[in-house]
């Protein structure tokens, strides 16, 4: 079969019903009947020889074929609707940059991080907050151009990802400064029964945390798990209690004289990654934000240690 035969009609009303997972609903969506977007899926199994959709009564399941041509599918109108939306936003002439961060992420970083951009008035932002997973599939859709995150994403051959490292640095035991000013907390020793608020145990500093009390045989008194960090920064700053951090989410207050950091060690550090899509057209502010760097990784790879500037 050569590609002026395919028909890519077909093979949209076919990508459809693969991405909805069912016929009645990519018959609405594509404002048409079931029998027809039926017909058209024949009519693209017929040009290739192969069948796509393994039919049980009203159930339908890709085969192995038609998994694979699903994924080439989503490639293709995926770059279909980023294609759209880059030349809709140059007719108007703007950059569209669109940046996804997991909830976990201190929004002073991604403020600080995003800074150099913000006063161009050629660049549209958007940001978007959320799981990770579901920022990784908007990604992957070409939904979204960047996903900020502090974790890296595990290999997977069937959705390569490249993971820029972006700089890491270290993470604080901060509390008030009326209380904590003149003391110096080993950490985690001096923990023992202390009032704290913790990250949330989604979050991987809190994973480190808890490793590090563990092997130290440390019981700090957990007062409250925040998976936000722009909620645990209040904590920080009302409650009296202490609270392990990155310094940057406290960034003013610290500045300020309200917190303090009572303790560090170089056993807890946040690192920041910047992940994109392989092959993905990158708007040109996007690529000055990544920087010339230590360049992209595979999802999965291990930084080296580095500060984050």
């Amino acid at each position: 079969m050569r590609l002026e035969q395919l028909n890519f009609h077909h093979l949209r009303y076919f990508w459809r019903v693969a991405k909805l997972g069912h016929l009645t609903r990519a018959a609405e969506e594509l404002h048409t009947s079931q029998s027809a977007v039926s017909a058209q899926i024949r009519q693209l199994e017929k040009q290739l020889e192969e069948d796509l959709f393994i039919r049980e009564g009203r159930r339908l399941s890709l085969t192995d074929t038609g998994q694979l041509v699903f994924t080439y599918a989503d490639n293709i109108f995926g770059l279909s609707q980023e294609m759209l939306g880059r030349l809709e936003g140059r007719s108007a002439g703007i950059t569209r940059l669109r940046v996804g961060s997991v909830a976990t992420l201190s929004r002073n970083y991604q403020e600080n991080w995003l800074r150099p951009i913000m006063s161009d008035a050629s660049v549209s932002l958007t940001l978007e907050s959320g799981l990770l997973e579901g920022l990784l599939e908007r990604l992957v859709q070409h939904q979204l151009d960047v996903v900020l995150a502090n974790e890296t994403v595990p290999s997977d051959p069937d959705r390569p990802l490249h993971c820029r490292f972006l700089g890491s640095q270290a993470v604080s035991v901060v509390g008030p400064a009326q209380r904590w000013e003149s003391r110096s907390l080993r950490i985690p020793q001096d923990l023992e029964g202390v009032d704290m608020a913790l990250p949330g145990p989604r979050h991987a500093l809190r994973m480190q945390f808890d490793a590090l009390c563990i092997s130290n045989d440390v019981r700090p008194r957990m007062r409250a798990e925040v998976d936000d960090m722009a909620m645990l920064r209040l904590i920080a700053r009302d409650s009296g209690w202490l609270t392990v951090l990155p310094e940057v989410v406290v960034q003013d207050e610290l500045r300020n004289g309200t917190l303090v950091v009572a303790g560090q060690t170089s056993e807890l550090v946040e690192s920041f990654y910047a992940i994109t899509t392989p092959h993905h057209h990158h708007a040109e502010w996007l690529d000055k934000l990544l920087g010339p760097g230590p360049g992209p990784r595979e999802a999965g790879s291990v930084p080296p240690p580095s500060e984050n500037p």
